[in-house]
């Protein structure tokens, strides 16, 4: 493939697949680690007495720091403040990263209904995360600068018909499995694909992050998009975007591939080390309230008390365990233990301090 210059605007982006060879021995042998670290979370994910503890655990964490690699910086306490309480006045960052949440549960569900990942989704994901419909850039003019410089690291291909192109030729490679490319290899190429394209004004490198994972749903790898892959991307940025650069301008793929097949390793072993301390967690608090609250004990409720960081009394009733009145007994009988209580305005939440030690120590 001909290399570019960085100088050169880059209109003419190859289409899927590249003409390159992927069966080099590192990327082999990195491709049996990923895959069993996937394999091992995947299994073991069943364990979980309720999925949703997890999902939404690591789903606001890929969110929070997704979002903070695009310098959008927000606290888990007011995360979870902003999911809690109605009518929560949140800043503008706050918004932008429940926005990316929700992107990603909208995704989500589009792809275990279509079976697939299309143009028209990958739209939607995007209108959501930037709260616009502008769709495709339309306008030229876009190009990519070194953070805090006047530098132009990247032009990437600002005419309509080339970009409408090139999304066609990458959303057929996302759904053709007839190429004899292993799935987690495609992710890798895509993902380059996609962040070389660069289709919107904003939300590029979170709307990739998002197809990343459903991705790995698509094919089976995982059940639910719970990776959280944009940890060792902010580990990682200068080397990420480098390789990306590399990728552009002097057709080495190989490191990429593996920098990408590492992180998904690290990041599955990561997660799964997070769901056996959920576990773990669960366990000793059901076992903690049979012997000090047995009168109030209830699966039930210590999935509900784990499923969010913060519970109020209402989320007791709405779910059933409890009338009003006893739903506030249950909550103040398990402090100190248990739960801290808060009060935000005119709301009492009661937090609970497992689950904020998990996110202070395992997901920063």
């Amino acid at each position: 493939m001909k290399k570019i210059k960085p100088d050169q605007a880059h209109n003419s982006l190859p289409l899927l697949p590249p003409d390159y060879s992927f069966n080099s021995e590192h990327i082999n042998k990195q491709l049996i680690k990923t895959h069993k670290a996937l394999a091992e979370l995947k299994g073991y994910a069943r364990n979980l007495p309720n999925m949703s503890i997890l999902l939404n655990l690591i789903l606001l964490q890929e969110a929070k720091d997704s979002s903070e690699i695009e310098n959008i910086i927000t606290s888990h306490d007011d995360l979870y403040k902003a999911i809690s309480i109605k009518n929560y006045k949140a800043p503008p960052q706050i918004k932008e990263v429940l926005n990316y949440r929700q992107a990603l549960y909208t995704g989500y569900e589009m792809i275990k209904d279509k079976q697939m990942i299309t143009n028209n989704m990958i739209i939607k994901i995007q209108e959501i995360i930037e709260n616009n419909s502008a769709g495709f850039r339309k306008l030229p003019g876009t190009v990519l600068k070194r953070a805090n410089a006047d530098e132009i690291m990247f032009t990437p291909p600002d005419n309509e018909e080339d970009i409408i192109r090139l999304m066609k030729n990458y959303e057929a490679f996302l759904n053709d499995d007839t190429e004899e490319i292993d799935p987690l290899i495609k992710l890798a190429i895509q993902h380059y694909q996609f962040e070389a394209i660069h289709p919107f004004y904003d939300g590029n490198g979170r709307t990739g992050r998002i197809i990343n994972m459903l991705y790995l749903v698509l094919k089976g790898i995982l059940n639910e998009p719970f990776l959280y892959l944009s940890s060792f991307i902010i580990k990682n940025k200068s080397e990420y975007y480098r390789l990306l650069r590399n990728v552009t301008y002097n057709n080495e793929w190989e490191d990429w591939i593996l920098f990408i097949l590492a992180g998904i390793e690290e990041t599955a072993l990561n997660t799964l080390n997070i769901s056996y301390k959920i576990i773990d967690s669960i366990e000793k608090s059901i076992d903690m309230m049979k012997v000090n609250y047995p009168k109030i004990y209830s699966r039930e409720l210590v999935e509900l008390l784990y499923s969010n960081m913060y519970t109020k009394i209402s989320d007791l009733v709405n779910n059933g365990i409890a009338s009003r009145n006893i739903a506030s007994q249950y909550l103040k009988q398990l402090e100190p233990r248990l739960l801290t209580s808060e009060k935000v305005g005119r709301e009492v939440l009661f937090v609970n301090k497992e689950i904020r030690k998990l996110l202070s120590t395992n997901l920063k």
